[in-house]
Parts: structure tokens; C-alpha cells; sequence
């Protein structure tokens, strides 16, 4: 399985990191465990789990709902933005079909969003600058200042 992890961003870019991952379930704990790895070292003070958990849950989505008739791969990217955190998850799906459900208690599937937005400090979805679909989370004072 191939991937890629972008250690060295530019001096001149906020983001601090991006990997590509397959859609493919294994890529859902991959996912989790570059991000504590590569963000590590810019020592956040924010919650890195919590910030884990809306990755995971965005990732899973990603895979769940990409659709491409063409080979395809999410992508993650992270940015620091003054002293706050953005994480963007980009897929091949379109974006007029991110929404929040409302699931029912017996419901198996239909949480991610609202744990993002109960998590994240905002969160946005729309079109994708690679095409596709990006649905990001932001996460304020991530880093003191």
C-alpha cells in the first residue's frame, strides 16, 4: 500500500503537514497515528485526542462517501493559522451531500458531523481545491501564544 506524508513543508506555508491515504478501512488508524506523530513536535496545547477523533470520524466519512469512477485517494492536510489548529480531509465525493444527520438512538452510523461540531470550535464543507469535496474543523487557541 502506498502513501505519503509531507515532513518538510514550505517556510513560506502555514500547513504544517499532509498525508495521502487509500480508501480503504485500514487507512482510518493510519491516519490517526501520523497526525499524533507529525503534529507532535509543533507541541500543541489543544487536545491532539480530541483533534484524533474528528480526524478519524472525517477520514471514515471520506472513505464511506468518496465516490470517483477513477482511482482515488483522501487526503489530509494541517495548518496552523495564528494560534489556531485547521485540519482539512479532501475526497472525491460532491460537496452538496455533507450534512449532519439526525440519527436515531438505535442508529448505527450518522454521528461524525455532530461530533465535530460538537468538538471543534467551527467546522466547513464545500469544494475541494484538488476537486471533490473538503470538509475541515478548526480548533482555536491550539497553540499559546
Amino acid at each position: 500500500m502506498a502513501y505519503m506524508i509531507d515532513r518538510c513543508p514550505s517556510e513560506d506555508s502555514p500547513r504544517l503537514g499532509a498525508m495521502t491515504l487509500h480508501p480503504v478501512a485500514e487507512s482510518i488508524p493510519r491516519a490517526r497515528r501520523w497526525f499524533r506523530k507529525f503534529i507532535a513536535p509543533y507541541d500543541p496545547v489543544c487536545s491532539v485526542d480530541d483533534c484524533v477523533l474528528m480526524i478519524s470520524e472525517l477520514v471514515t466519512n471520506a472513505i464511506v462517501f468518496g465516490r470517483s469512477e477513477d482511482p482515488w485517494l483522501v487526503r489530509v492536510e494541517w495548518f496552523r493559522e495564528g494560534d489556531s489548529l485547521r485540519v482539512e480531509v479532501h475526497n472525491p465525493g460532491f460537496p452538496a451531500n455533507v450534512r449532519r444527520r439526525r440519527p436515531d438512538a438505535n442508529d448505527a452510523h450518522g454521528r461524525g458531523l455532530l461530533l465535530v461540531d460538537s468538538i471543534a470550535d467551527s467546522w466547513h464543507s464545500g469544494p475541494s481545491r484538488f476537486g471533490g469535496t473538503v470538509v475541515s474543523f478548526m480548533v482555536d487557541d491550539a497553540w499559546t501564544s
